[in-house]
């Protein structure tokens, strides 16, 4: 009888779904009706709330105004929210949206680091925390998540994206939709998730922020855009476009992206949101006179929020007038408006959500964090086992800049983190251990950026006394972000001599760097005998990180994106395309060149002169305190066709002492196809954890589809042919086997 009762609920759910649609859709048409034109291009206008709060009111009053940025403190947004209702030409609610890019008071791991973790699970649960928080603010629109690939670390925004595979952002973007919306918007613990930045702006030339972008359509369709279509498919409520133009149009302006591809092809039915005056951004592009023709451009396109540069509040009813612009061109923008209201469930809650408990820094919500953070810490090396510290180790040195440096912990976009609520790693490591183990502190250095030495003689004569030195380096919370890009990925200030001489003391050293990018460290991890890298973990990184050194958790992060040798390799990733002349490997090595050597190619080989062509570590790489071993992988089915999966499993053995989480990655590759390929893309991937000395068959069921890519006709298919699938521990080793599609 229950089962019974289950299905028949399960039936009536999409219909209770429709109906609740028909609802929304029929109050959007009895009050857009109502509406007049002034009210309408309201509804479009979006303003930053740090500003002059009488001069708020007064927009908020006139109807100027539909959604307001930056205000977090619920008095404030419940006032200007019963302005909006009792005192507004139309009394439609207004909607209050933030930056909530990887925490809110609880900040957890930048976007980076958390794809470290490979936990979509756990990236869901904190980001549904997320939510909790900042919606008793009153925040009901986050802009997150950002999937842009990111190819390029000197772009600082790499540390907002989730890497450089497209499958894996698509997959970890979507967790934080889920985590943000749940399961009805209208719940008041809901946040409205924004899928960002629409598209391409990780690709910016050379690494400079806003810079434009030259993606061709094919690489465009197979790359940059399917995690916004998973997005969209995950039911994202809104997308924000890009900066930067692409091939000469600028995204914000780009008819044929944001309504022949997203709304015509995809279906999405969201609001589109402006990024930051990138309306307006049309007119400095070169491709707008003025913000009457940006707003022209940019509401033809199928932009429906301004944000920021009022270009439609001040020019869309004139453009309208005159017959520039059809009526109905505005309609469309404010019903997507209006039905994201609703669905919010503004119009029968406006006001901030009152909790008995404050779900703000609540011990759940600092639980998830750590374990959080304590997922995204990659351990790079550990020779000799340095790490876990055990029971020999009786005195600790901790030095470095980042040894405590709470604000800066924390990492880009943590606009609503407070820096006294960050648990620093030498925080931690007192109040943790500091009753069984003696722990020396000498910071060095107050800053990543200090140049001065003059603590060096202290540093080292305490490090000579010590069982180990554990050195906590890497760069502050604005060397990486918006507007922070570097052309320089090197250990900043004098954190590198600083490394230098520790290591010159022989004491054993364990280098923890936090950064929100890859940094150029080969040099670094040389010299350490073991090294963890920790980005920038928020709020409960120094827990997570004393948890990883003394043993209590072990180190399961995998690299998101592939970590150079040095600046003049990038962009570097591993799903490069097969070439004419692909590198071996050994290349890069000057002194095997002799003098005066006749005229050559040099081997012809796609590679440099002065550096290997493989990088310093590569995607998916991270160690553990165990070790695991792959055998036996087995292929169901060696032929399969389109409408199928490819059905492969693989035994996975933990062959060290200790409990491990191992994530089992399987890539696919085809060398022939009627374009150029990736040698392999990422396809699947798994976290298993096992016992010491406990195997297990991991299964795999890739659906066919997921290969398909754009032909030389442009059409999304799959071909015919061999494919190698490998499964491995990181995209350069593993288990190999074979299979055909067939028709």
């Amino acid at each position: 009888m229950k089962k019974l009762f289950t299905l028949i609920l399960l039936a009536l759910l999409p219909l209770a779904a429709s109906a609740q649609q028909q609802s929304i859709d029929q109050r959007v048409e009895e009050l857009l009706g109502k509406m007049t034109i002034e009210d309408k291009i309201g509804q479009l206008n979006q303003m930053d709330g740090r500003r002059d709060l009488e001069k708020i009111k007064q927009e908020v009053r006139t109807g100027t105004l539909s959604s307001i940025m930056n205000i977090v403190d619920p008095a404030v947004t419940n006032e200007l929210q019963r302005i909006a209702i009792e005192e507004s030409p139309a009394g439609i609610p207004l909607l209050f949206a933030r930056d909530v890019v990887h925490g809110f008071n609880t900040v957890l791991p930048i976007p980076l680091g958390q794809a470290a973790s490979w936990d979509e699970e756990l990236i869901e649960a904190a980001s549904a925390n997320t939510a909790l928080e900042a919606t008793e603010r009153g925040i009901r629109w986050a802009f997150a998540p950002m999937m842009d690939i990111a190819r390029d670390a000197r772009w600082g925004r790499i540390a907002e994206s989730f890497g450089e595979d497209t499958y894996m952002a698509g997959r970890l973007a979507t967790a934080v939709v889920r985590g943000y919306q749940g399961e009805s918007l209208a719940n008041p613990t809901a946040m409205a998730a924004c899928a960002k930045h629409f598209v391409g702006y990780g690709d910016a030339e050379g690494g400079r922020d806003y810079n434009t972008t030259s993606i061709p359509p094919r690489t465009l369709r197979d790359v940059y855009l399917p995690p916004f279509k998973a997005c969209v498919d995950e039911g994202c409520a809104s997308i924000m476009t890009s900066f930067n133009d692409n091939d000469g149009l600028p995204s914000t302006g780009n008819h044929w992206l944001l309504t022949e591809l997203l709304r015509e092809q995809w279906g999405f039915e969201g609001v589109v949101v402006s990024d930051w005056g990138s309306v307006a951004g049309l007119i400095p592009h070169g491709v707008a006179h003025d913000k009457r023709d940006a707003a022209h451009q940019c509401i033809e396109a199928g932009c429906d929020v301004d944000m920021s540069s009022r270009s439609y509040l001040l020019n869309l009813k004139d453009l309208i007038e005159k017959g520039e612009v059809e009526e109905a061109v505005l309609d469309e923008a404010v019903r997507r408006v209006l039905k994201l209201k609703m669905a919010l469930g503004l119009f029968e809650q406006p006001y901030a959500r009152t909790a008995e408990q404050s779900d703000i820094y609540s011990e759940p919500v600092l639980a998830t964090a750590c374990r959080l953070a304590e997922e995204s810490v990659v351990m790079l090396k550990n020779e000799g086992k340095v790490l876990p510290l055990g029971e020999s180790v009786k005195r600790v040195l901790v030095v470095g800049p980042m040894a405590h440096a709470p604000y800066d912990q924390m990492g880009t976009w943590a606009l609503d983190g407070q820096k006294e609520h960050t648990i620093t790693p030498i925080m931690a490591l007192r109040e943790q251990w500091g009753d069984k183990v003696a722990i020396d502190y000498v910071p060095c250095l107050t800053h990543p950026r200090d140049k001065s030495t003059a603590e060096f003689k202290r540093m080292t004569k305490a490090a000579r006394k010590a069982d180990v030195v554990v050195a906590f380096v890497g760069e502050e919370q604005m060397m990486s972000g918006e507007a922070h890009s570097l052309s320089s990925l090197d250990l900043q200030g004098v954190q590198g001599e600083m490394l230098e001489a520790l290591a010159q003391t022989g004491t054993p050293l364990v280098t923890v760097f936090m950064a929100g990018r890859p940094l150029t460290i080969s040099r670094q991890v040389e010299i350490s005998d073991a090294v963890l890298y920790a980005w920038h973990p928020g709020t409960m990184g120094g827990k997570a990180l004393a948890n990883i050194l003394f043993g209590v958790a072990n180190p399961s992060g995998k690299l998101p994106v592939t970590f150079p040798r040095n600046v003049g390799q990038i962009p570097i990733y591993y799903n490069h395309k097969h070439t004419s002349h692909i590198a071996k490997g050994t290349e890069g090595n000057l002194d095997n060149i002799p003098r005066e050597s006749p005229q050559s190619v040099m081997g012809h080989t796609s590679s440099y002169l002065d550096v290997a062509p493989t990088p310093l570590f590569p995607f998916g790489y991270g160690l553990s305190y165990t070790t695991f071993e792959l055998s036996d992988i087995r292929i169901e089915s060696t032929a399969v066709r389109p409408e199928e999966s490819v059905k492969v499993s693989v035994v996975v053995s933990n062959t060290g002492e200790r409990e491990g989480t191992e994530v089992v990655q399987l890539y696919t590759g085809r060398k022939t196809a009627s374009v150029t390929q990736p040698m392999k893309e990422l396809k699947d991937f798994q976290r298993i954890t096992l016992r010491a000395g406990e195997s297990r068959k991991v299964e795999f069921e890739v659906p066919v589809s997921r290969l398909a890519f754009h032909n030389r006709n442009m059409e999304l298919a799959v071909e015919e042919g061999k494919y190698t699938l490998t499964i491995g521990t990181d995209s350069q080793t593993g288990l190999k086997t074979y299979f055909k599609i067939i028709k």
